[in-house]
């Protein structure tokens, strides 16, 4: 596999995991289901199988080689017997180099986990923090306009405690008026 489309998948399910409500339950799920692939007894036995594969046709190869070279003399024994040698040597290295590769996808899987699992944390922590201010800022909003509203009512007792006295003082002011005039 290239190493852009690694890192283009790794992208992908890091943007995937994080961009989706229930990201940790489905992360959980995601890894859950890789780990399970990966010790799936047909995996563990197709990987097992390769190695076998490989080992069991060197000497297969190699006993076509010798055959070979006994059906045809001199030159074709030489060839034969490197052809025989060099089958081997790369059945033993597909063998190695099949494990290896079994390994380093391995390890490359625990390290996605791990990061994503970092990061899966850190926006937990960043979502939280976020909603903690938000919290704090409702509040002080909510404060703000509770004040607000308070000195709104009181000014608008006031108002109508002078506007009351107003009305009052006009009907004191008539009354002090019929009081004065002389009865006819």
């Amino acid at each position: 596999m290239k190493p852009r489309i690694l890192v283009l998948a790794v992208g992908v399910a890091i943007g995937y995991v994080l961009g989706t409500r229930d990201g940790r339950a489905r992360y959980d799920q995601m890894k859950a289901k890789v780990t399970e692939l990966w010790e799936d007894p047909r995996v563990v036995r197709a990987r097992k199988d390769v190695e076998a594969y490989a080992r069991q046709q060197a000497p297969i190869i190699r006993e076509r080689a010798e055959a070979a070279a006994k059906a045809a003399p001199g030159v074709a024994k030489d060839v034969a017997g490197k052809v025989a040698t060099v089958a081997t040597d790369v059945a033993g290295k597909a063998a190695t180099v099949a494990t290896d590769v079994a390994g380093q996808v391995s390890e490359t899987a625990k390290d996605v986990s791990a990061k994503a699992a970092a990061t899966a944390k850190d926006v937990s922590a960043k979502a939280t923090a976020t909603a903690k201010d938000v919290r704090a800022r409702a509040g002080e909003v909510a404060s703000d306009l509770r004040e607000r509203g308070e000195a709104a009512v009181d000014g608008a007792v006031e108002a109508a405690g002078k506007a009351r006295d107003a009305a009052l003082d006009v009907i004191d002011d008539d009354d002090d008026e019929d009081d004065a005039k002389p009865a006819s």
